[in-house]
């Protein structure tokens, strides 16, 4: 039984979190748990949350905590609440709690032997810098990212699902393959489940990529540059970002043949491929409830997934599962591809599938359009003259780097099949954008909802050929 005080804390701490994926619910926190202590001198706790939705549904999200004795003025923004006279703070927050993070990875606590729940595994090859002190990233995550000095990053899982974690999973593997286009995993902290009878992986500790220059923030710096010469054209202005899609689509293409080699490959005849066609029609008819304005386009898209069900026969493997630009690092190396764990909205089980490779090409293809509409909004909306030039330029510079970026992953033409599962990719991907915008920003709701009349548009030229 949670004392009311207790309760009313947490749910002011999940409820106002970046981190929290039920944003525009109501919910409640129907029970909390202890999952484990993390050795050292402070009380270092892990929590696991349980969350009820009121109009259906529950999640599990991890609540790594520090007790104090004493209040310390320095974490008064991180605090969560004075418990049995203990002040409880956020212990992403505390240099001092995560230094016992990271010591736990070298000491090699395991298990209630070590005195803890915890299991901190550790891979070989590295050794940890104990003296970096952390500093906790800020920005929109699903995740709290802590890094070390310059030497790595932990990577605190805050939903939890019981089961392996793909993204531990899949940066494990490519570790072993000696990918260079991930950053290299050095360890990972679980525990084993009672309750669910199965592992609950909770953090993973990789390589930081000290240099590295985030993809989303190198697209939209290309964009300003083309909107401030306006009487020039995408591939003639300094910025251009062309040459750099090119390079990302041959290092997703690298790294999809490397899954590829590690993780079973399926073939997928009419019987799955309808299966995976009734589920993007399900997904539209949930975001049509949620987002009224899907409604006239619908039909139009239905088509788009309607000829998914006619293709003879693909090819899935493992995939990322969420690409964008925002998940893709630009380092003196090349491109990083990051954040492994798929759709947060969709189950665990679903993002341990095989999935066709065209699902992470459309992810990207949409994020092209995204940034360029992203730094329209930026720039401000003048004369309709104004406007409508800013919306041409933003149409060829997505273009562009739409081309430049699926032409070097596929290295040559698509097949007509590879070019259906694509469309359908997209309109699917913008589709789940629209759900999301409104549950998290509505102010930029317009964004895919211009680009679903656009995809509508298409899809119903492409049904009447």
């Amino acid at each position: 039984m949670i004392p009311d005080a207790v309760r009313t804390d947490l749910e002011r701490l999940i409820g106002k979190a970046r981190w929290f994926g039920g944003k525009g619910r109501a919910f409640r926190v129907a029970d909390v748990r202890r999952a484990g202590e993390v050795p050292g001198p402070l009380r270092v706790t892990v929590d696991l949350a349980r969350v009820v939705y009121d109009d259906g549904g529950e999640e599990l999200y991890q609540l790594p905590l520090v007790h104090r004795d004493e209040q310390v003025h320095r974490l008064d923004h991180a605090l969560v609440g004075v418990w049995d006279g203990s002040h409880v703070y956020d212990a992403v927050h505390d240099r001092e709690a995560m230094a016992q993070w990271l010591s736990s990875f070298v000491r090699g606590e395991q298990g209630p032997d070590a005195g803890s729940d915890l299991l901190f595994h550790r891979l070989p090859g590295h050794d940890l810098d104990l003296a970096s002190p952390s500093s906790l990233f800020g920005g929109e995550q699903s995740n709290s990212s802590v890094a070390f000095g310059e030497d790595s990053l932990l990577k605190v899982f805050r939903k939890v699902t019981p089961g392996i974690n793909p993204d531990i999973q899949v940066h494990h593997v490519l570790t072993e393959a000696g990918s260079d286009h991930v950053a290299a995993l050095y360890g990972w902290v679980d525990l084993v489940d009672e309750q669910s009878d199965s592992v609950i992986q909770l953090a993973m500790l990789q390589q930081f990529l000290r240099t590295a220059s985030d993809g989303w923030d190198l697209a939209r710096a290309s964009v300003r540059n083309l909107y401030a010469e306006a009487d020039l054209h995408a591939d003639e202005v300094g910025g251009d970002f062309a040459s750099e899609a090119a390079r990302l689509g041959l290092a997703l293409a690298e790294t999809h043949a490397t899954l590829a080699a590690w993780f079973p490959v399926e073939r997928w005849g009419p019987q799955e491929l309808g299966a995976l066609c009734r589920r993007m029609h399900d997904r539209l008819d949930d975001a049509v409830g949620i987002v009224p304005d899907l409604t006239e386009h619908a039909d139009a898209l239905r088509d788009a997934f309607d000829a998914v069900a006619e293709l003879p026969e693909v090819t899935a493997q493992r995939v990322h599962g969420d690409l964008h630009l925002g998940q893709t690092l630009r380092t003196v190396r090349g491109w990083k591809l990051v954040d492994f764990e798929g759709e947060p909205a969709r189950p665990l089980h679903e993002r341990l599938l095989p999935d066709p490779v065209w699902r992470d090409v459309a992810g990207m293809q949409r994020s092209f359009w995204y940034a360029a509409a992203v730094v329209e909004r930026e720039v401000g909306e003048g004369d309709p003259e104004t406007t409508a030039q800013l919306d041409w330029r933003a149409a060829e510079w997505a273009e562009r780097n739409r081309g430049a970026f699926v032409s070097a992953y596929a290295g040559r033409e698509l097949t007509r099949d590879e070019r259906v599962l694509l469309d359908a990719y997209e309109v699917d991907k913008a589709v789940y954008e629209c759900v999301y915008e409104a549950r998290n920003r509505p102010d930029w709701l317009s964004i895919p909802l211009e680009s679903v009349a656009r995809l509508a548009e298409a899809a119903g030229e492409g049904a009447a050929e």
